[in-house]
């Protein structure tokens, strides 16, 4: 099949992100080579059986101090710590960059945030963007939604994550609620789906407080927020049935298995193959507690044994993207089981494309295409 190449501006960046990768890789060899030896403290032996001759208590010799048999030196821990907040703080600060280089300010908006109680897991904050042809007397529809990282990285208060719900919120004329979910692995799955049908469940019950209208609710999410949306449905499903018009999955992860993993186009952009499984890999083993959990439905949404009665979908996806398979698959086991869902995929283009409006045509029409498909929650039923 022939294919279009890399879209230009990707291809700097392609090269950026090979070299991060080989980096990584070779920092992490280092460390582990290189790591301090742990030393074991042995367990004290019984002190001799006391001289019959001696006089003095101290003639049996000091009384060794208590010792934990596997007593170990701990630095490993508090590195990694400290290592994630590193990474997190210049994850966020090149998303800062990226916005002001190639991506596109949100309008002011009126905002609002509530924290909401999850029973057995902990509060989530959600944050909503009103539309500015909100007026207070007729409500709109509302979209919630989760901003993606790899289930690792993240947050709606990113700054590129941000602009794009104002820029949605005001062009679709629809209320963005965007769930600020908790990150793993200090949070392992399933405290984000839980978090998420917690928020589904508010924004229900609330909509008429909050100048929603009810029945026209969507979902929504990117890469690994995608993920959470999908489930959410699922999870919905089984529990409440509440009436979710649509769901809107961008690049979605679908199968933490790895099972529909797309390596073709990694190689295309002269990444390693070694690496990039690594780097894929290590989604789930961060996620999830266990491996074994990547076959449940709730982590896994394409491994449903059914999809049938699920909202209408509609998937994008990124020709340069190993995820694209993901999402090509959702698709069709969604059609398979009647579910009214359609697909793009964006040629030229890479997972995080809808961040370029600024510089790039396709980013610009990814963002055209999101807004129609949210203005379609104001059409009549």
């Amino acid at each position: 099949m022939s294919r279009l190449p890399l879209d230009p501006i990707f291809v700097e960046r392609a090269r950026t992100h090979r070299a991060y990768l080989i980096s990584t890789a070779l920092e992490q060899a280092k460390a582990f080579f290189l790591r301090p030896k742990t030393t074991t403290v042995a367990r004290p032996k019984p002190a001799p059986a006391a001289d019959p001759t001696a006089t003095s208590p101290k003639a049996a010799g000091p009384k060794p101090k208590p010792s934990s048999p596997t007593a170990k030196a701990t630095t490993a821990a508090p590195r990694r710590k400290k290592t994630r907040a590193q990474h997190r703080k210049a994850a966020r600060n090149w998303d800062k960059k990226e916005l002001a280089t190639v991506g596109v300010p949100g309008p002011e908006l009126r905002i609002e945030e509530h924290t909401i109680p999850v029973a057995g897991f902990p509060d989530v904050r959600i944050r909503l963007y009103h539309p500015p042809t909100a007026d207070g007397d007729q409500a709109v529809p509302a979209v919630l939604s989760f901003f993606g990282g790899a289930f690792r990285i993240g947050g709606i208060d990113y700054p590129t994550t941000d602009a794009g719900f104002r820029r949605r919120a005001a062009d679709a004329g629809v209320v963005i609620a965007a769930v600020d979910y908790a990150l793993a692995p200090e949070h392992r799955y399933p405290t984000q789906l839980e978090q998420a049908h917690a928020s589904l469940e508010w924004l229900f019950a609330e909509a008429a407080t909050l100048g929603i209208d009810a029945r026209r609710i969507a979902v929504a999410g990117v890469s690994a927020g995608g993920s959470i949306a999908a489930a959410l449905t699922l999870l919905n499903r089984e529990r409440g049935r509440l009436p979710i018009r649509l769901q809107l999955l961008e690049v979605p992860v679908t199968d933490l298995t790895g099972g529909h993993i797309d390596l073709r186009p990694v190689r295309e952009m002269g990444i390693p193959r070694i690496f990039a499984i690594k780097e894929l890999r290590s989604v789930a083993k961060t996620y999830l507690l266990d491996r074994r959990q990547a076959k449940e439905p709730h982590a896994s949404p394409l491994l449903a044994r059914s999809h049938a009665d699920l909202p209408r979908a509609v998937i994008l996806t990124a020709e340069y993207d190993p995820l694209r398979g993901d999402g090509a698959a959702y698709l069709a086991a969604l059609r398979a089981d009647g579910v009214d869902a359609s697909g793009t995929m964006y040629l030229g283009a890479t997972h995080d494309t809808p961040i370029f409006g600024g510089v790039l045509p396709a980013a610009r029409r990814w963002h055209d295409d999101v807004v129609t498909a949210l203005r379609s929650l104001h059409d009549a039923d």
